[in-house]
């Protein structure tokens, strides 16, 4: 087993890891209307043009463009009413020049027709007749056959996370049944005599389960189900035998502390047991969440975090949400939720070691943000919960100064 803080990046222990893996997505067909937040396990093409009439945007008169130019409000031009387009329906008419048809937002333009007038611009005359006072160019408030989706066009990607937008696009193409990803199912453990459920009244010396419930959020979150085995206390044949079940059940494994160099601390030696090829990194230059263990049974990940809630947190964001979305075929992710901003203050970072720093996004008058850093210890679940999001420093930087422009990632 390498010896605990041999350290490696963030970015290495991901490289580390991946070099041995293979991951597998499993998928499964669910109906579209449920499907909000799966990922699609194949790319969906287009079975017609859309829209696949040509149609109104507005209330108002069907028209041959032509027959308007040069209209105006003192120069209107006139056209005969031939008829009304009927909602939903294929209207049986064509136009023939100097003549119009009613017709609603949505509604299927008459062979020939090539324009609609809004009912704003024109006036009905006791004849039958309409006065237009504004000329239309062709195609002036029409939506054209495939203007949105062509036949054959690829609308989602494989590897694409669904939201309402794609939801909305499939329906609209009559798929109510998507290929997804399975979710990846995750166990997760907390251990340490010191930690007792959150239902429970503490006495001194004990603390409630927190990152139990932070990890299973954000799991789910990202698109995995979470399997939770409880609260291990420090012994080796119980964290054995509740690894060894977790690893049955699961498709993967997350354990918080007991991933430090105290002499209680036994995950790390438990993992490297139950499977080549064990556990690949056990320390990464980053704060917090420097005694990360990253191991690997078969295609099982078993991911060892900190016990503080800030530090275990902070690094599943960071370096577990991408194990997740492997496992989930996301490809070409779209850039996560972020923001420039302003730095408050000066914050000092080690050389060498990756700094990630809660902030508070505050908006000034002007409309720009500036992003206040919320310090305090790993420990202090609340550090997180008064912070917008997270800034990086890089591992090359001592620090940054106050005034600079910084991405805040959104948390």
């Amino acid at each position: 087993m390498p010896e605990f803080l041999t350290l490696v990046t963030p970015g290495e222990a991901l490289e580390i890891l991946f070099n041995v893996l293979n991951p597998e997505v499993k998928s499964e067909i669910v109906q579209t209307e449920q499907a909000l937040g799966r990922v699609a396990t194949e790319d969906i093409l287009s079975p017609q043009d859309l829209p696949d009439f040509k149609r109104s945007t507005v209330d108002g008169y069907a028209v041959l463009a032509k027959d308007t130019h040069g209209a105006g409000e003192t120069l209107p031009a006139y056209l005969m009413i031939k008829d009304e387009v009927p909602m939903g329906d294929e209207p049986d008419f064509s136009l023939a020049s100097q003549e119009c048809a009613l017709i609603h937002t949505g509604g299927m333009l008459p062979r020939d027709a090539d324009a609609v007038v809004m009912v704003e611009d024109t006036q009905i005359l006791e004849s039958g007749e309409v006065e237009v006072f504004r000329a239309v160019a062709k195609g002036e408030n029409v939506i054209e056959v495939g203007e949105d989706i062509s036949a054959g066009d690829i609308v989602i990607p494989k590897g694409t996370r669904l939201r309402p937008a794609e939801i909305g696009g499939l329906m609209a193409l009559g798929f109510t049944a998507v290929s997804t990803a399975i979710p990846p199912v995750i166990g997760i453990l907390s251990s340490g005599d010191e930690i007792v459920s959150p239902s429970q009244k503490t006495k001194p010396g004990e603390v409630r389960d927190i990152n139990s419930y932070t990890l299973a959020a954000l799991i789910e979150d990202l698109g995995g189900d979470v399997v939770h085995y409880g609260i291990i206390a420090d012994s080796r044949d119980e964290m054995l035998k509740a690894l060894e079940k977790a690893q049955q059940e699961c498709d993967h494994l997350i354990v918080t502390a007991g991933s430090s160099a105290s002499t209680r601390d036994l995950t790390a030696e438990i993992m490297n047991t139950l499977g080549d090829p064990g556990v690949l990194v056990h320390g990464i230059s980053i704060k917090p969440g420097k005694p990360t263990i990253f191991a690997v049974s078969g295609e099982k990940v078993m991911i060892g975090l900190p016990g503080n809630p800030v530090s275990a947190l902070v690094i599943a964001i960071v370096l577990v949400s991408p194990i997740i979305e492997a496992y989930l075929g996301i490809r070409g992710s779209r850039p996560k939720p972020a923001l420039s901003a302003e730095l408050t203050v000066n914050i000092s970072s080690q050389t060498g070691r990756e700094d990630w720093i809660p902030v508070r996004v505050i908006r000034t008058p002007e409309g720009s943000f500036h992003a206040e850093p919320v310090f305090g210890r790993s420990n202090l679940i609340f550090i997180l919960a008064r912070s917008d999001g997270l800034i990086r420093i890089p591992a090359s930087a001592t620090g940054l100064e106050a005034g600079t422009l910084v991405t805040v990632r959104l948390i």
